[in-house]
């Protein structure tokens, strides 16, 4: 049995904090190869998800907020925003479901979010993810910046 709680939180938010990305996972699943992915993902408000997707293979994927707020982020093919959530536990507003082929990002409202994420497997870093050319790639300069802009337009 995999034992979830307030120490197990803490201690990813912790790791989360001291990595160069700001966030940390802690996979469920013992293989790649799984067909079921599961995890924990601690993020901080400075950590950047590029807006991606999950086709060929189709993928659908869910969010669980258990600690923090996250933003859930879906766009069209032009990178204007489609629809969003706010996930925050203590609101009553814990989860979303994303379907195969839509963009999408995850955002980090504050320090110490954990996510429960579940997305259809197997892994492979190669094709896992389409990122959106429309937005800044992890790492640029402008990512902190796209995403300050994009929650200031959802006046968050």
């Amino acid at each position: 049995m995999i034992k979830i709680d307030s120490a197990l939180l803490q201690d990813l938010s912790k790791q989360a904090k001291a990595s160069a990305r700001l966030r940390k996972n802690l996979n469920f699943h013992p293989r790649d190869e799984d067909t079921l992915q599961r995890m924990l993902n601690a993020m901080e408000p400075d950590t950047y998800i590029q807006p991606h997707k999950h086709e060929n293979p189709d993928k659908t994927e869910a969010f669980f907020c258990l600690k923090g707020k996250l933003l859930v982020v879906e766009f069209d093919d032009k990178g204007q925003v489609a629809d969003y959530c706010v996930l925050d536990p203590l609101s009553g507003r814990f989860g979303c479901e994303i379907p195969p082929r839509t963009w999408h990002s995850i955002i980090s409202l504050e320090s110490g979010s954990v996510a429960y994420e579940v997305k259809d497997g197997p892994y492979n870093p190669l094709i896992d993810k389409h990122f959106a050319e429309w937005s800044p790639p992890e790492g640029d300069p402008d990512a902190l910046n796209y995403v300050r802009l994009l929650k200031q337009k959802l006046g968050l």
